[in-house]
């Protein structure tokens, strides 16, 4: 069964701020409705207390209706009318064995359909060689009845994989005769590192041909072997350098070919002549004229951001160390989205994410507890369905989007201490840095578009605030010089994210404000948006 939000504490918090529970009143999962938890097979009578205690607290919320520009009734606004509704057919459906039966039996549909997409990820990489020894096989069963999938399911997913993929199992090789007595037999390799980078070698892969979802699926098996996350990271590395240096060993030497030398006054070096950034002729209105923005398949805006130059980071004297020296930078158009991505469209690429959700947040909060690779296989998803190339934006474009070319240290502009224009730390939240004197009506995420006064000069919303924003590039500190399209470092152990959240302080909300975290981690103020590029 999917996971619920179960804290429900009496008595219920009259402030809707300090309590989500409230939110989920028209959850799609009944049980997640009265805030019980379907694993612990709540009795009736903790239904009925359940339903009437959530009832009570709407009806004193109603007066509400008549004060539609108190932010409360704004918070909470169809929930004055629909609520009781919604509570009733949960408390009713519960109450009736048969129909409660029957949502047990859906929801532990749902949970197992998702196990099995799992696992048949987990099996597809796993024969990545094309062949499936013992050892695999054995952490592959392990895996699925971790998952809860019985013997004949797992035999059953990996015999189609097997077929589909035209791997085969490879035969366990005879012990030598005269050992046969003295060698004891061995069920797996007493060293679980040995074993992962066996794995890796058998894939044949390098740095070139390994994709950031294989990279993730790998990671997963190293954790189902007993290896911690930054120590199977590490590994993936060290077995990476392997595979390049011998595919540079394999490749033919060259032969040596004449040098031939042409000099003109007018012409520069050819050193000088990498060193400058690579020429990209800007007409913005002219690159108007051909693309507009668009509405992708997921209902989300696209802005067109045209060709550009700017000075990126700052020299401020509260900018940090990483946010300088300044660099010129020139960018060639791509598409950005208007806000974050969203806990409902995140799930129909993923819709096992729902389990994950924030506390209290809906479909329109932005979506959280997605690591960098998370998002990354969402772009390769969506550029899959819509035969576009999706993907992060690069640190510049984000950085570009955010403040335009006259170096504003917002967003919105030069001004600050105010809570209609970002979601941030305030008097909501319980930091020592909270700024008691601003109120901006949100003690965690606020769903999209929530602060339209705190646009960038393109119109991009929540750039400041809400939540981090993954970028593409791995993080490193900024070189002196002249770039062109930079995409960073092409190694690292971190990836950069932007723009802050709402639990920073307001001063980190500034546009060239920079931060990192492994590629792996995922929280629940760390989200992203996504980039297009032009054809």
């Amino acid at each position: 069964m999917t996971k619920c939000d179960i804290t429900f504490p009496l008595p219920l918090p009259d402030d809707p701020r300090k309590w989500q529970g409230w939110n989920n009143y028209r959850s799609p999962n009944l049980y997640e409705r009265l805030c019980l938890d379907p694993h612990a097979n709540p009795s009736n009578e903790l239904i009925e207390e359940h339903c009437r205690e959530l009832m009570r607290w709407w009806q004193k919320k109603l007066p509400l209706k008549n004060q539609p520009s108190n932010p409360l009734a704004q918070l909470l606004r169809a929930g004055l009318e629909e609520s009781s509704r919604y509570l009733t057919e949960a408390r009713l459906e519960l109450l009736d064995p048969d129909r409660r039966q029957a949502l047990d039996e859906e929801l532990a549909a749902e949970e197992h359909e998702a196990a099995v997409l799992e696992f048949r990820k987990y099996v597809e990489f796993t024969l990545t060689g094309g062949v499936l020894n013992a050892d695999e096989e054995k952490n592959l069963l392990r895996f699925g009845a971790e998952r809860a999938l019985t013997e004949a399911e797992m035999a059953s997913l990996i015999e189609e994989a097997l077929q589909e993929t035209g791997a085969r199992r490879q035969a366990a090789a005879p012990l030598p005769v005269a050992n046969i007595t003295e060698t004891p037999a061995k069920t797996s390799s007493l060293n679980p590192q040995e074993d992962f980078l066996r794995l890796l070698r058998l894939s044949n892969l390098d740095t070139m041909s390994m994709s950031d979802d294989q990279r993730d699926t790998f990671i997963d098996m190293a954790e189902n072997l007993g290896l911690e996350p930054g120590e199977a990271e590490d590994l993936v590395d060290l077995y990476l350098e392997e595979a390049d240096e011998k595919s540079m060993a394999d490749l033919p030497t060259p032969k040596p070919t004449p040098r031939i030398e042409v000099k003109s006054p007018s012409t520069p070096s050819l050193i000088e002549e990498k060193s400058s950034p690579e020429k990209i002729e800007r007409n913005a209105e002219l690159e108007r004229s051909h693309y507009g923005n668009f509405t992708n398949t997921l209902g989300h805006t696209m802005i067109f951001i045209p060709s550009a130059e700017f000075t990126m980071g700052s020299e401020i004297e509260e900018a940090a160390p990483n946010e300088r020296p300044l660099s010129h930078i020139t960018l060639s158009r791509f598409y950005m989205s208007r806000c974050l991505i969203t806990n409902a469209e995140y799930e129909q690429f993923d819709r096992a994410h729902q389990a994950k959700r924030a506390s209290g947040v809906g479909d329109r909060h932005p979506v959280v507890y997605v690591s960098y690779l998370d998002a990354v296989k969402f772009c390769q998803w969506l550029s899959t369905r819509e035969r576009r190339k999706y993907r992060l934006p690069t640190e510049a474009e984000w950085e570009y989007a955010a403040k335009g070319n006259d170096e504003r240290k917002f967003p919105w502009g030069n001004y600050d201490g105010r809570g209609d224009l970002a979601n941030f730390a305030d008097r909501n939240t319980v930091f020592a840095w909270s700024d008691r004197d601003i109120d901006d009506g949100y003690p965690e995420s606020s769903p999209v578009g929530a602060f339209p006064l705190g646009a960038s000069p393109f119109g991009i919303e929540d750039m400041a605030g809400n939540v981090w924003e993954w970028c593409l590039d791995y993080y490193e500190l900024y070189r002196p010089g002249p770039k062109t399209n930079p995409r960073g470092s092409t190694a690292g152990t971190k990836r950069v994210h932007r723009g802050g959240s709402w639990k920073s302080r307001f001063s980190s909300l500034r546009t060239t404000v920079r931060s990192s975290n492994l590629p792996g981690f995922s929280c629940n103020d760390l989200g992203f948006r996504i980039v297009c590029e032009c054809d």
